[in-house]
């Protein structure tokens, strides 16, 4: 069944659900794309990330509020509206399905299971603590089921109590991974690269999805359609980064040679445009913030050579690149890690003002991947629930209450 049918069979589920639920003050449906825009534009609005009174993190959506969902093979946006009139909507939710690799051990391929992912769940302070956020979760829980998901997770600020209070204590949800966010903004000099590494080529989608198949289709959270990942139009390619030791070069013959051949210490990325979804803009700066910003980018520009560590103008609209499936084997991956990331942050010059990527906490890449710790949350919280109940597999294996591997492979269309 394709995702528009169960969609309308889900709306359906959900107008005879109010009625038992006896809350007729409020209505949760899909969103409309023809009558919704500006209520969920002004929801999104009502809930900036920041302090009240300080500066707050503002997400355009260029006028698409399904943008951070559009490119997953399957999603959904719901919204919670009061029923009385003048009818606003006061609470969004969104939500993607696809199928990935467990991570579980097992003999011959990876497992892999569908899982449904939570993302942009939003209440007006006006309707907050009445239940709104409960119902929309889960209406979009009843969704997933319909898609044959199996598990559910979402991905918070630890430091958001009401969001881990809603899913690890009303929701069921664990707490599931604790990867960090790196980001290092863009400076107009270049950043030094690693004297022993090199980015050796760009991959085209074909060798980078054989690549990523054959030495990562294991790794948790790996996207069963990868090959939709690599050729999406934002994504901006594959990188591949080589550590080489004395004099001794690497001659490129091939993706069946390095897969059969590879060289001691290696590593890959790939490159996602966000700015092609989203625009972020921090409102609220002091002057005197703005000011000492602007004149670290002036010094910058006139004198490179200083390296002066300038902050980009992120007090109006800005792009930012994601680095996404980075990956390694060697015991000097972490160097060729860090030559690709450097790469990136050089590449973005003049076309995004930020460069992230988000590692697993037990991942030994991120130890020299460079980032500004004030840009960067050292501990993001995932969290993960079976969908039905259930004691897992049918050996008792629950995905997720397992123990954390190593690596975890971040869905940049789930940014």
């Amino acid at each position: 069944m394709s995702s528009e049918a169960v969609g309308i069979r889900l709306q359906s589920s959900l107008s005879a659900m109010e009625g038992a639920e006896g809350k007729p003050e409020i209505t949760i449906r899909v969103y409309n794309p023809s009558t919704d825009r500006a209520g969920t534009e002004t929801v999104d609005r009502e809930c900036e990330v920041g302090q009240p009174g300080g500066m707050s993190l503002h997400a355009d959506l260029l006028g698409d509020p399904v943008a951070r969902i559009r490119h997953s093979p399957a999603h959904l946006m719901l919204v919670a509206e009061t029923s009385a009139p003048p009818r606003r909507i006061v609470g969004v939710i969104r939500g993607t399905v696809k199928s990935v690799a467990t991570g579980k051990s097992c003999p011959g391929a990876p497992a892999f299971a569908s899982v449904g992912y939570i993302l942009g769940l939003r209440v007006s302070p006006s309707h907050r603590r009445m239940g709104v956020a409960l119902r929309l979760v889960g209406h979009l829980e009843r969704w997933f089921t319909l898609m044959g998901a199996e598990y559910a997770y979402m991905a918070t600020d630890k430091s958001n109590e009401a969001s881990v209070q809603l899913f690890t204590g009303r929701c069921g949800y664990s707490k599931f991974r604790t990867p960090s966010l790196l980001v290092h903004p863009v400076h107009a000099h270049r950043l030094r690269a690693p004297r022993r590494a090199s980015v050796l080529l760009s991959l085209d989608a074909r060798d980078a999805e054989q690549l990523y198949r054959r030495r990562f289709g294991h790794v948790e959270l790996f996207p069963a359609d990868i090959g939709a990942v690599l050729g999406n139009r934002l994504s901006l390619g594959t990188f591949l980064a080589v550590v080489v030791r004395d004099d001794d070069g690497y001659e490129w013959r091939g993706m069946e040679h390095f897969l059969a051949s590879p060289p001691a210490s290696w590593a890959v990325a790939s490159l996602w445009d966000c700015g092609g979804v989203f625009r972020l803009e921090m409102r609220g700066a002091s002057r005197l913030r703005r000011a000492a910003a602007a004149a670290s980018r002036a010094l910058d520009r006139a004198a490179k050579w200083m390296r002066v560590p300038s902050v980009p103008n992120f007090f109006r609209p800005f792009a930012g690149w994601f680095a996404y499936g980075l990956g390694g084997e060697g015991d000097d991956a972490p160097l060729a890690a860090k030559a690709l990331y450097v790469s990136f942050v050089n590449r973005a010059r003049g076309r995004a003002a930020a460069v992230a990527v988000e590692v697993a906490a037990l991942d030994p890449l991120r130890r020299r991947l460079p980032h500004w710790r004030s840009l960067s949350c050292a501990e993001d919280l995932w969290c993960m629930k079976r969908l039905g109940g259930g004691d897992g597999d049918a050996d008792g294996w629950d995905w997720a209450k397992s123990a954390p591997g190593q690596s975890i492979f971040v869905d940049p269309r789930e940014v």
